[in-house]
This record gives C-alpha cells, structure tokens and sequence, in this order.
C-alpha cells in the first residue's frame, strides 16, 4: 500500500514539473514575443477635455507587428484594433518609425455590467527601430481593416571606393 502511494506522489510530482514547464515556456515565449509590442496607453485629463477612459481598463495592451526586409523595402505591419486611420500619425525620424494615436472608448458601450474588461483605450506611442536605413521623403502609409502598413524604402548602401595611392 506505501508503495503504490509512494508511486503514486512520483506520477503526480512528474505531471505537475511538466506542466510548470510547459507554463513557464509559454510565459518566456510570450515575453520574448511581445516584449516590443507592450504598448502604454496614456489617458487624458478629463478637465481638459480629454475623452472619459474608465479607471478599471488596462493602461498596456500588444499592439503586435511584423518587420521584413524586401530587396528595395522595409515593410512595417502594425496591428490597431478599435483605432480610427484619422486617428493615427506616423513618423520617422533617426531611423526608428513612431506611431503615435488614440483608442477611443465608444460611449454606447459603457452602458452596462462588466464582467471582464481587457482593452485598453488612450493615447498611445509605439517605437519601432527599423533594421537599416530609409528614405523617409518616400514612405507611403495604409490603414486597412485595422492593421497599418508602412512602406519605406530602403536608402542605398553606400558604394565603395578605391583610392589609386599617388
């Protein structure tokens, strides 16, 4: 009988260390993902006129992207659910893009109980460092069905020289 308990602590103790593990991969995967993507949400001063953001939504949200490199491109994809194109702005400057906008809370929707609130709304401004130089001049921005695409191109690499020694 002590045996087969003893046996049975093992099985338990092996099931449990798994799913730790299991856990904790999944939490260092997600930070090691989304690390760049935990994007602050800023919530204006209602006496000046800021819009009403309740006190219990979250203050950080993802806002996930991708960054490729094509032969002539850099392609920045931004995902900005619940986010207005009008309400965006892009930038570049020393070769990091910044976006910059506001998730606005829709009235009609604070009309109610609230079981769980996991968005985020307010101001907000996400840095990406892009992997080489662009020409800003020339980028072009869309903002299609939520998801912002930004298309810079990529300045030329400076071209080597040999210098005939006299």
């Amino acid at each position: 009988m002590l045996e087969s308990l003893q046996q049975f602590g093992r099985e338990i103790g092996r099931d449990l260390a798994r799913g730790w593990e299991s856990l904790t991969e999944g939490w260092r995967e997600l930070l090691a993902r989304s690390a760049n993507a935990l994007t602050r949400f800023t919530r204006k001063d209602e006496a000046k006129g800021g819009e009403v953001v309740p006190s219990d939504a979250p203050r950080w949200s993802l806002l996930a992207g991708d960054v490729v490199e094509t032969g002539k491109d850099i392609v920045v994809r931004l995902e900005l659910p619940g986010v207005e194109k009008d309400d965006c702005e892009v930038v570049v400057e020393n070769n990091v893009l910044y976006v910059r906008g506001e998730k606005r809370v829709d009235s009609a929707e604070q009309v109610g109980t609230w079981y769980v609130r996991q968005c985020a709304y307010g101001s907000f401004e996400r840095a990406i460092p892009l992997p080489c130089a662009v020409h800003a001049e020339r980028a072009e921005a869309r903002f299609r069905n939520g998801v912002l695409t930004v298309t810079l191109p990529k300045a030329e690499e400076p071209k080597s020289k040999r210098i005939r020694i006299g």
